[in-house]
């Protein structure tokens, strides 16, 4: 179970939108060609690709800022790109992410692309246009003045240097000073060996080659390297290493020790972008002042996620909602949400592809046809939510001797049981307003109903959702154990 679980989806829930986040660096477009290759060529030995799709994606920096804007985070960009058609694909993807781009320049050069030519998810060939001169001092100048006018209004900068020119070393200083002196974070991604370029970050964030080369240790000698990559924090001024290792997980280097993560057991299609993404995690993450220790797991969580997709793929924050609430991990308070917090969950674990279940009641005192029917609603989705009778509502509608149990209690103990995946309160009658604003896919009763008759019935239905009704168990209901207890006390 992840650290500090309540406070991560707090953030993955609404506190990521209050952040903004600052990447400078190389900006891309990935463009994929997927087809079918089932004949070699007559004129010459290469694969002939029967094209069947072609879509593109944010590379390099721009990728980074679409992670972080997956992730709910106001992300600004800040690099190069030309005036040709790539540029103008690339900003549409960038615009409808919401990533801001006032910070980069349209300079002189072409915009950098890659283009793979992928047959059955076998990569044949990857066609780079770019330049192999450098960027002019005037665009040179014009980047350090977006970049270090941006770098102090932020909650955290990152450095995305993919080693292809916007990153001078002149520029990653002014950066990083700027932002220190305001007290903003700085996280780079490195692509050089010597470290200096980004002495004064926050951290660095190598993977174990690039860690290699910068300390001349072998990259297969794991504790020998992280044991030199320690000299790094104090030579370059870094407050920790954060070291990618693949299939081994993070590791986080610091002054006082070595933590590591380990990565979860998943199946791998792709790696690309999945360092993009753990930068923006752990950026994300230390803007939003969660502990570096959590900040790791998080990233490491979002990588696995990632590399289970193909292509460049950003991570979406409702990915890792849906990862991290399982009901069998959650203690009961954490399952009960407001109102607010609840659409949100809702919204998350839908994009995730789970059906949502509805059903709602006052449950007093709990009993064998409240289990039986929590039970029958599980049958109908993946995620159950329940609607709780707040006090005032039961006391509207059962009397002024009712309810029994507070609504505080009568939360926890529904929130306890391992068939429901939230609680959430109702001051109102009915549930008919939480009812509109959920969407649930199925809406569950329990009784003599008929459809007709249900609250939000026609609601959900309208929605494209469907209404279950399920028996009851004779003999039990809250009222008859009320009735039994005034019995018994008047018999004594």
């Amino acid at each position: 179970m992840l650290q500090d679980l309540h406070l991560v989806l707090n953030l993955l829930e609404g506190g990521f939108d209050k952040l903004k986040v600052l990447v400078v660096g190389d900006i891309m477009l990935d463009r994929y060609i997927h087809g079918e290759v089932d004949r070699i060529s007559p004129e010459a030995p290469v694969p002939v690709l029967r094209h069947a799709q072609r879509y593109e994606r944010a590379g390099g920096a721009a990728n980074v800022a679409m992670n972080l804007a997956g992730l709910g985070c106001h992300a600004y960009l800040s690099g190069f790109w030309g005036a040709d058609g790539e540029q103008a694909e690339l900003a549409a993807l960038l615009e409808k992410a919401k990533v801001d781009t006032t910070g980069v320049v349209t300079g002189s050069l072409p915009t950098i692309s890659k283009t793979r030519i992928v047959g059955r998810n076998q990569q044949l060939m990857r066609l780079d246009i770019e330049s192999r001169d450098g960027a002019s001092e005037i665009d040179l100048q014009r980047l350090e003045e977006r970049a270090v006018g941006l770098a102090s209004k932020v909650h955290a900068v990152i450095l995305s240097d993919y080693a292809k020119g916007a990153l001078t070393e002149h520029l990653c200083a002014a950066v990083i000073r700027a932002a220190r002196a305001a007290g903003v974070p700085v996280l780079a991604d490195p692509k050089t060996p010597d470290f200096s370029k980004y002495s004064g970050a926050t951290t660095v964030c190598p993977n174990l080659a690039e860690l290699a080369m910068a300390t001349g240790v072998a990259s297969h000698k794991t504790e020998e390297l992280l044991a030199a990559a320690q000299a790094l924090l104090l030579e370059h001024e870094f407050e920790y290493l954060t070291v990618t290792m693949s299939e081994k997980g993070i590791s986080l280097l610091r002054k006082e020790g070595l933590y590591h993560s380990p990565a979860r057991a998943r199946e791998v299609f792709d790696v690309s972008g999945a360092g993009d993404t753990v930068i923006a995690t752990l950026a994300a993450c230390v803007a939003g002042g969660l502990p570096i220790t959590t900040a790791v797991e998080l990233a490491n969580l979002a990588a696995g996620i990632v590399v289970g997709k193909v292509g460049t793929v950003p991570i979406a924050k409702h990915e890792l909602v849906a990862e991290l609430t399982p009901s069998s991990g959650f203690s009961a308070v954490e399952k009960i949400l407001d109102r607010e917090r609840m659409v949100m969950r809702v919204a998350e674990w839908r994009a995730a592809g789970e059906t949502i279940v509805f059903t709602n009641g006052c449950f007093d005192l709990l009993h064998v046809g409240h289990i039986t029917l929590l039970e029958d609603c599980r049958r109908f989705g993946s995620k159950l939510v329940l609607g709780l009778n707040a006090d005032a509502s039961i006391c509207r509608l059962k009397g002024p001797s009712r309810p029994i149990v507070g609504e505080r209690e009568r939360a926890k103990v529904m929130a306890a049981l391992a068939a429901v995946d939230a609680v959430v309160l109702f001051e109102e009658d009915t549930p008919l307003e939480l009812i509109q604003v959920l969407k649930p896919n199925v809406l569950v009763k329990g009784g003599d109903y008929v459809v007709d008759t249900i609250v939000g019935a026609a609601d959900v239905m309208a929605n494209g959702g469907r209404v279950e009704i399920v028996p009851t168990v004779e003999g039990f209901s809250t009222t008859n154990l009320v009735k039994k207890l005034a019995a018994g006390s008047q018999g004594s």
